[in-house]
């Protein structure tokens, strides 16, 4: 069924339970880093475990995400949606009232599954219910409402750990599913993929995928203890991730990251450019919100606030940087906005002890939030016109994939290559240092994105006369107000990387 407009009652709640859907795990991926001070001291818990209660999500999510979209595919859209919305709000309950760091990381790992389920399924939802000729304004509001709901993340995860605490961080998303999921049940028509009945689901390259993400997160976050358990998992991790290439070269089109994607050299250089850009900002995010609270003494209200207007200079300005990426191409925006990124971060350093928010955080935010606004819209374009439309899906899906994975390393491996103690967030003085650390690697990371973008990126079509010339990325860019994604592709409900937000 794909025929419901818009303007009519059926096709405003099924645009209202999608926004609600997506923008559990949407709040979730922002809110949490806030409360990480409140956590630990609450759970009486190391860094290590800070990290764990980030990555469980994160390894879940990224490891099972094109699963989550193939899944749909096969069994229905609005059935696996529904199931990854139950799914997600119990993990929500089980974090809530975790007594200890174990049981919330395990519940964290839940909620990843949750959210691999419900997050491709959203947008899925709205390319197979709406008529084509609303279909790109459906997509448009509910990516606008996605953005509100990151502007309003920091802000309510801030006032829920200094108000009621910081279980109601996790709690908040029970009412949202009560409320979601007889919604979608009654308005959002069930869809689905008939040629996906055919396929195979390639479950061992997702778990050979999700089996080296866990091992060598798991080796970088415990590598201080430098024991044969680490070192073991360090290499059966890597050994993972060989088979999981081999595995995904065997299985053709049955595969759940099909390797002749990467054919196309454009497609490949935005990637690394993506891997890049968003192991810096990974890092940001997880540190800066224990720096403004921990050194400079910012409560968690405080400190989710100070990034905002990051948030709203992307809201305000995107769309224009995309208009005029589309006339210059992505290499100017793509080459510029990392190292803005790279300067906002760098200016972080003025942020210790004390430090006032107009003349200290304001810059640096401010900073970084042009570069987001340079880089984040023409890269998902980038990544949507590096390939045909008919595997945009499946691009935007590996893409976001290797965001949240890019996080994942981040959060991880920070720590370790500066030196962050495992009690270093219980110190101002050892945090700050380290921080200061960390943001220098950060900014270098983005400085390499940049490098490669220059280098490696070029506008779709140039220096080709072949337009379908997929070898070197050449085919012209889809519409961006249809994100690009057409009936069928594989996975439909891939999309694109959240924009970074605090």
């Amino acid at each position: 069924m794909s025929d419901v407009r818009l303007s009519s009652p059926q096709g405003r709640w099924i645009l209202l339970t999608t926004v609600l859907g997506s923008s559990m795990a949407l709040l979730d991926s922002t809110v949490v880093n806030v409360a990480l001070p409140r956590i630990g001291r609450d759970l009486d818990a190391d860094l290590a475990a800070l990290q764990w209660t980030i990555n469980a999500y994160m390894l879940t999510l990224a490891g099972l995400i094109l699963l989550g979209g193939s899944l749909g595919d096969r069994y229905g859209r609005r059935k696996v949606f529904v199931i990854g919305v139950v799914w997600f709000a119990a993990a929500s309950l089980l974090c809530g009232i975790a007594p200890n760091a174990g049981v919330l990381i395990a519940a964290r790992a839940l909620q990843g599954i949750g959210g691999a389920l419900l997050t491709p399924g959203s947008l899925a939802i709205i390319q197979a219910s709406f008529h084509a000729d609303d279909r790109g304004r459906a997509v448009g509001l509910w990516s606008g409402f996605g953005g509100i709901g990151a502007a309003v993340g920091p802000f309510l995860g801030g006032w829920l750990v200094d108000g009621p605490g910081w279980r109601w961080v996790f709690l908040i998303n029970v009412p949202v599913a009560l409320f979601c999921v007889p919604i979608a049940v009654r308005h959002v028509p069930e869809s689905g993929d008939g040629r996906a009945v055919h396929g195979r689901f390639d479950v061992l390259g997702a778990a050979l995928g999700a089996l080296a993400l866990a091992l060598v997160t798991y080796a970088l976050i415990e590598a201080r203890s430098g024991s044969v358990v680490v070192v073991l998992s360090a290499v059966v991790g890597v050994a993972a991730g060989v088979a999981f290439v081999y595995v995904e070269r065997g299985r053709a089109d049955d595969a759940m990251m099909p390797l002749d994607i990467f054919a196309s050299r454009q497609f490949t250089a935005v990637n690394l450019v993506t891997l890049c850009v968003y192991t810096g900002l990974g890092g940001f995010f997880f540190l800066s919100a224990l720096q403004l609270q921990v050194v400079a003494g910012f409560s968690a209200l405080g400190a989710g606030t100070a990034l905002l207007p990051t948030t709203a200079l992307m809201l305000l300005l995107s769309a224009r940087s995309g208009q005029l990426a589309e006339r210059i191409g992505p290499r100017v925006p793509l080459t510029v906005g990392p190292l803005l990124c790279a300067a906002g971060m760098l200016l972080m350093l003025r942020v210790g002890p004390e430090a006032s928010y107009v003349a200290d955080v304001l810059p640096a935010v401010l900073v970084l939030g042009l570069g987001l606004v340079a880089l984040v819209a023409p890269l998902t374009a980038s990544v949507l016109a590096s390939v045909g439309t008919e595997r945009a899906g499946l691009a935007s899906g590996v893409n976001n994939a290797a965001a949240r994975v890019a996080g994942l390393v981040a959060v991880a491996a920070l720590p370790l290559v500066t030196g962050m103690g495992a009690e270093a967030y219980r110190s101002a003085a050892l945090f700050d240092a380290a921080f200061g650390r960390a943001m220098v690697v950060c900014a270098g990371v983005l400085a390499v994105g940049s490098g490669l973008a220059f280098a490696t990126v070029r506008r779709p079509g140039a220096g080709c006369v072949h337009p379908e010339c997929r070898t070197h990325g050449c085919v012209t860019a889809p519409p961006l107000e249809g994100v690009g994604v057409e009936e069928g592709d594989r996975p439909l409900g891939a999309v694109p990387p959240d924009p970074p937000s605090a």
